[in-house]
Formats: structure tokens, C-alpha cells, sequence
């Protein structure tokens, strides 16, 4: 198999036929309709001699700006098809964040989801000079500029002229090392990056991936995270690799609900993810009698005995396995029919999870895959094996991937997966791509030989005043346990001591302040009253017990909004802004150290 996106498609359609590869909810029946291989390769064929009929080819940028849909992928695969580079937003990004990437990729062409994007492109048409047209996903949005037009309309221009010769000819030429995609950070902390990524990098990932995950043509998963992100876009590429089934969901909200009627049997998540859903478990446990909360709390306390010999491969000893049977049958079977009951396994990357997390889920038969990456990596570095692991690591060091521990701790990456560097940035590709190794930015170390640990940012790290160097990522890990507590940020860089603005669970604290017979009813007044103040003081004293003096949160703050994306203080793939909320609640963070 050639080292290009583009040939591996063929190979596989060819093998596989009329196969199932894509799933999809039609929007008028909401019922799940199928694609088969030989119909991904005519759309993306399709894709491609509209493309060339239009004038694109080598190289063009082109942008994709929509949610989650097989169209998405199937306009990826054709622009790829062409040796193209595909340029994608989230469908949520701001219109000035898509121009300035716009602007600076000279994109001429772009793909749009619905009519939220199609606003947006249309502003864009009049303030990009590059951007000459959009095509439109959805059929039946409403606009006269003669600029934009349909899918559909795009599909039939690949009849106009024979362009099989032309198409045949760009894949002969297509070459490893063709730039596949610009991936443009969403920037925690600054401004965004557009990360270069080849078609050798993907295939090196497909293939590394091949070795440590066990996937087969009979697997079903569901697309939620954002394809956008290098997460979900490398998973759904090796998907095809491997002719596996993707489902497409469009609002990642819906999710939860359409678990059960998908079942999958793989799926790519984020640590948030799975806090949701062990609060949204233990809040329907809250009502449960007290008979019933003793069973289910029986049974976590053995799944969470017997993942202690599974994690090793060892066998269970008799009276375990036994016990283990009852708890199947009376909870845990029923727990993992919240994810549809058909999982083999989820990889989970993007952020810190508590290890507490990991242990209910895998406790429940739900095998969450952890590992850590970044989009310069073409994602995983590092995941767990099937057959070893520990909860405290962020899984083994992928195959064929070096990692070292430089100075300060870290973690420097070297191989095939590397990206080319930073698009028109050479200085910034510079300060990060050295002889070959990748210097992440992470604090880190290697653990019992081939377990890697990532422990934080090292650009967030704070430095206090006292010259004392403090781990925020710890402390938010740690407060976050407690159920009072949905959201929190740690702050005290060049301060004398540690705060921290927290966001607290409305659901919980509601029922609190029943309890305590407290006649609050809105946000403002439960961040406002002494009482609740006292109370997470308490629950916070709780929490950091443990922690060192110069750790521990001296000052705090409760905030009556949460973080999200739409406020801009999350990123897309659910990581806070720390740079954003500081800014947001400055006058709040200096009240705490006056």
C-alpha cells in the first residue's frame, strides 16, 4: 500500500465494495441510513473532478467549516484525492477566527455545513480576498449569492468534462510526504497555530495504531467529538483503514441518547465526558432507597477488586469471579447499556483524567482506553495496552515512537507521526521541532519502562512569589472529586499564595440547601450567601488536606456561570482558557489577593 490517504481509500473500497462503511441520521425520517464502500468512492471521486473542473488541485487550500455529518468526510477525501490540503474549523469557531485562517492560508475555497456557517462564509466572501466559493452541505438553505451554491449542485459539475485521466494522473503523482491538512490549534493560551501534517504521518499513525488497537470490519463507532480536531479526524482516516463502520452524529449533545440506539463498539471521548455521565450516575443513585444504593455500591466495590488483576492479565481468583458474576447481573450489565451495551473499548485523549474515573468506568466493564498526544503527534503518543496497564499513566509509549524527558521535565517526542511544522511560522517551528524531536510543552515523566506520565503544562505552571512552583492541573484534579464542585481554575502565578474561582453544581447544591431548609432559588444569591461560603470552605479544606502549605487554596471564589464554549472560556475539545477566564474575572482575582 502506497504512503497516501488517497490510495489506501481505493484499496479498501475494492476490497470491501458494497460493504457498509458510513452511517447517518436522515434529518426528515430520523432514521440511520447507510453508505457502502462503492458509494464513499463515487462521491469522493465526484468530489474530485468537480474539484478539477473547477481549477483545484495540488496544494489549494481548501476549508471545511461544518458539524459532524459523512459529508464532511467524504469533501476530505476528494480534496485529498486531488493532493489538496484540508483546512477545517470548528463548526462553532467565530467568524474572525476562521478569516484570520482564511486570510492567512489564501483558502479560495470552502466547505460549509448549515445556515449558521453559511452566514459567516458569506461575510467571509465579502472580507477574504482570497475566498472565491463556498459549497453548501445542507440542500435547502436559503441565499441568492451566486458565490455559494449546494452540494448537490457541486456533485453534478463532475459530469461537465471527463476528468478520470486528470484524477488518475494527480494519483500516480501523489507522493508520502503531500501535505494532507493544516490543523489550526484552538489555543489555549494565544494565538492559533496551523499545524502541517502529511500523509505519511496519518499512514504511520494508522499503522502504529494497527499494532496496539484491536479493530476489526465488524466495528461500529460513533463520531461525536469534532472532526475538526486532529482526534476524531485521525480515528475516522483509520476506521477506513481498518473497514470499520463510522456513525456520523451531528449534535454532539445528543450523544447520550443515541448511544443505545447506535451501539457502538468504539468510540473516541474526552475526559468531561465520562464526569458528566459519573455525576449524572450518582445523581439517579441519590434516589434510590437505601437497599438498592447498598447493592449498587457492593457491586462497583467488586468490579473495582477484580480490575486490579485485569489490569495485570491475571486470573480472578474463584470467589471473585463469582462474586463479580452476581454484581454483572444485577448492576454493572445494566451501567454499560447506558453506553449501548457493545463496548470493546473508547480511547479517551485531550485533557487530565482522575484516575477515580477510570477505575468506576473500567470497574463497570467499560474499558476506557486512556492516552496522551497532541495534534503534532498526529495524535497518540502514548495509550493503554489491552493486556497491561495502570491507572495512574497515561498508558504505554505507542510502537515505533521515541519519547524522552529533556529539561524541566519534558516530554520530548521523536518519530514518523512528527509533524512538518507550523504553517508560514518558521520561528515558531523552530522553538518547538529540534533535530527531529518535538518538545511538547508538557511536564512529564517515563514510568516502570514504557509508561508515560504527563503531569501538566509547563506553561501552567504557576510560580509563586515565593519562588515555590505549583501544579494547577493537581489541584483542579483533586478539587473536582468533590460533587459540590462542576468547574474550577487555580490561579496564583507571581502571587504569595493559591485561589481559585470555582463554578459550582447547581444540581447538588440544590439539593443542599434543601436540606438545610436555605430559601435560595438562583445562582447569584447561592454564590453571594455566607452559609454556601462556609460550606465549600469546608469542603475545600476537605480536598487539600493532604497538599503541601504552599499547594493549598488560601482564597476562592464561586462563579454563577459556567465555563463553555459558547462563552469562549472552553475550547472546542472541552479544555479551559485559562488566559480568558483570567481576563473575564480579573477584578474578581485581585479582590482575592488584596
Amino acid at each position: 500500500m502506497k504512503q497516501h490517504i488517497a490510495h489506501m481509500l481505493r484499496e479498501k473500497a475494492s476490497a470491501y465494495k458494497t460493504k457498509e462503511v458510513f452511517r447517518y441520521k436522515d434529518k426528515i425520517s430520523s432514521v440511520y441510513k447507510s453508505i457502502s464502500w462503492s458509494e464513499l468512492i463515487n462521491y469522493t471521486e465526484k468530489v474530485s473532478e468537480s474539484l478539477v473542473q473547477l481549477g483545484f488541485g495540488f496544494n489549494d487550500k481548501i476549508g471545511i467549516f461544518s458539524s459532524n455529518r459523512p459529508e464532511w468526510t467524504i469533501a476530505d477525501l476528494g480534496i485529498l484525492s486531488v493532493r489538496g490540503i484540508v483546512v477545517p474549523f470548528y463548526a462553532t469557531s467565530s467568524v474572525q477566527h476562521v478569516k484570520y485562517i482564511v486570510d492567512e492560508t489564501r483558502m479560495k475555497l470552502m466547505f460549509v455545513g448549515n445556515s449558521e456557517q453559511v452566514e459567516k462564509a458569506l461575510w467571509l466572501l465579502e472580507n477574504c480576498k482570497s475566498l472565491e466559493k463556498v459549497v453548501v452541505f445542507d440542500n435547502d438553505v436559503s441565499q441568492t449569492d451566486e458565490r455559494c451554491i449546494t452540494w448537490e449542485y457541486f456533485l453534478k459539475i463532475s459530469a461537465e468534462n471527463n476528468h478520470k485521466e486528470s484524477l488518475n494522473k494527480l494519483l500516480e503523482e501523489a507522493q508520502p510526504d503531500d501535505l494532507a491538512t493544516i490543523i489550526y490549534t484552538s489555543g489555549t493560551t494565544g494565538e492559533s497555530k496551523g499545524v502541517m501534517l502529511g500523509h505519511d504521518n496519518f499512514m504511520s499513525a494508522f499503522k502504529i495504531n494497527d499494532e496496539r488497537l484491536k479493530i476489526n470490519d465488524n466495528d461500529i463507532s460513533l463520531c461525536f467529538l469534532p472532526l475538526s480536531h486532529v482526534f476524531e479526524r485521525t480515528w475516522t482516516y483509520f476506521l477506513l483503514y481498518c473497514g470499520a463502520i463510522n456513525v456520523f452524529l451531528e449534535n454532539p449533545r445528543d450523544v447520550i441518547q443515541e448511544l443505545p440506539v447506535v451501539k457502538p463498539t468504539l468510540m473516541c471521548t474526552v475526559p468531561r465526558f465520562y464526569e458528566k455521565t459519573y455525576e449524572g450516575i450518582y445523581a439517579e443513585t441519590e434516589k434510590w432507597p437505601s437497599f438498592k444504593k447498598k447493592i449498587f455500591n457492593w457491586s462497583i466495590r467488586t468490579g473495582l477488586e477484580s480490575i486490579e488483576y485485569k489490569k495485570d492479565s491475571r486470573h480472578l481468583p474463584l470467589t471473585l469471579k463469582v462474586k463479580l458474576f452476581i454484581a454483572d447481573k444485577l448492576v454493572l450489565a445494566k451501567l454499560r447499556q447506558v453506553f449501548g451495551g457493545k463496548i470493546k473499548f473508547l480511547p479517551c485523549a485531550g485533557a487530565a483524567i482522575d484516575s477515580k474515573l477510570l477505575r468506576f468506568f473500567h470497574a463497570t466493564g467499560i474499558f476506557i482506553n486512556y492516552g496522551y498526544g497532541a495534534t503534532e503527534t498526529t495524535a497518540t503518543v502514548s495509550c493503554f495496552r489491552s493486556d497491561k496497564y495502570n491507572f495512574d499513566y497515561c498508558g504505554s509509549i505507542m510502537p515505533e515512537t521515541n519519547v524522552k524527558i529533556g529539561e524541566n521535565n519534558e516530554i520530548l517526542v521523536k518519530g514518523n507521526t512528527v509533524f512538518k511544522g507550523y504553517y508560514n511560522k518558521p520561528e515558531e517551528t523552530n522553538k518547538v521541532l529540534k533535530n527531529g524531536w518535538y518538545y511538547t510543552g508538557d511536564e512529564g515523566y517515563i514510568a516502570e519502562g514504557d509508561y508515560l506520565v504527563m503531569t501538566d503544562r509547563i506553561k501552567d505552571l504557576i510560580k509563586t512569589s515565593g519562588g515555590k512552583y505549583v501544579s494547577p492541573q493537581k489541584i483542579e484534579l483533586l478539587l473536582s472529586q468533590n460533587k459540590y464542585i462542576e468547574q474550577v481554575v487555580v490561579l496564583g502565578d507571581n502571587k504569595k499564595y493559591i485561589t481559585a474561582l470555582i463554578v459550582p453544581s447547581h444540581h447538588n447544591l440544590v439539593v443542599y440547601a434543601k436540606e438545610m431548609d436555605l430559601n435560595i432559588d438562583d445562582n447569584q444569591q447561592f454564590i453571594e450567601n455566607a452559609l454556601i461560603l462556609d460550606f465549600f470552605q469546608k469542603q475545600i479544606d476537605e480536598c487539600q488536606k493532604d497538599l503541601t502549605p504552599y499547594e493549598k487554596v488560601i482564597k476562592f471564589a464561586l462563579l454563577p456561570e459556567t465555563f463553555s464554549i459558547d462563552n469562549k472560556l472552553l475550547t472546542n475539545t472541552l479544555k479551559i482558557r485559562r488566559k480568558a477566564i483570567a481576563e473575564k474575572y480579573s477584578d474578581l482575582i485581585e479582590k482575592m489577593y488584596l
